[in-house]
């Protein structure tokens, strides 16, 4: 009993907070923090030719930090639809746009820090190591397929394409996080603790998606009659 008034709370909480207009401003403001803690060690190295948090290797480390937080933002903006259901928020929703589109940018500062800091806009040498570095080919395998769902993310494109086709369109989104995974795990080679977390995280989120589905799917049989038994 203590539990169902303990979740009726935390559901009524949960809602004031979903509904609230400034929740979507807090939210916004959250997702900037990877970025402007950046700021400063970028100011320093800028400044003084040198910074302790971007280690010796400065545009590795910034390649590594947008690289992460794009495989970060890719998992939370998966996490909403399991968060919705579990604790009944349908207006979670209204927030998984943002977070993917936040997901993009990092993924955008992610591939231009390698493409203009490490190959200097040289797209010769850009094609070779795609072609010759498999972490890299499945890196830009992963950024393609992201790139239609930044595009079509607005309410037209819902419109232009149909709810239905914008939804399998957007399922890209989970081969994306996988191509993602699979890139950071391919990079790190030795140290692979990281990349496996980040793995666990999208299988379970995504046995979550089959499980939901499947039970759908049973209680689609279960509500609708059998005509072949009805009579003539």
């Amino acid at each position: 009993m203590a539990l169902i008034k303990f979740r009726s709370v935390l559901s009524k909480l949960l809602g004031k907070i979903l509904s609230s207009r400034w929740t979507k401003v807090a939210l916004f403001a959250a997702c900037l923090v990877p970025i402007l803690l950046l700021a400063r060690p970028l100011w320093m190295l800028a400044t003084a030719g040198y910074s302790p948090q971007l280690t010796a290797n400065p545009i590795e480390y910034i390649t590594h930090y947008t690289g992460t937080w794009t495989i970060r933002f890719l998992l939370i903006t998966l996490s909403v639809t399991p968060f919705r259901k579990i604790f009944n928020q349908p207006k979670i929703a209204r927030y998984r746009r943002m977070l993917g589109l936040f997901a993009f940018f990092y993924v955008c500062l992610h591939f231009l820090t390698w493409f203009v800091l490490d190959k200097f806009f040289s797209f010769p040498e850009m094609w070779a190591d795609i072609l010759k570095r498999r972490y890299i080919t499945v890196g830009m395998l992963g950024f393609a397929m992201l790139l239609p769902l930044a595009v079509t993310s607005t309410a037209g494109w819902v419109r232009r394409l149909g709810f239905m086709k914008w939804q399998r369109l957007h399922r890209l989104i989970y081969f994306a996080a996988l191509a993602g995974v699979i890139h950071y795990y391919w990079l790190v080679k030795s140290d692979v603790r990281l990349p496996l977390m980040y793995a666990a995280i999208l299988a379970v989120l995504m046995l979550y998606r089959f499980a939901a589905r499947k039970r759908s799917v049973q209680a689609r049989r279960v509500t609708t009659p059998n005509t072949a038994s009805l009579p003539d």
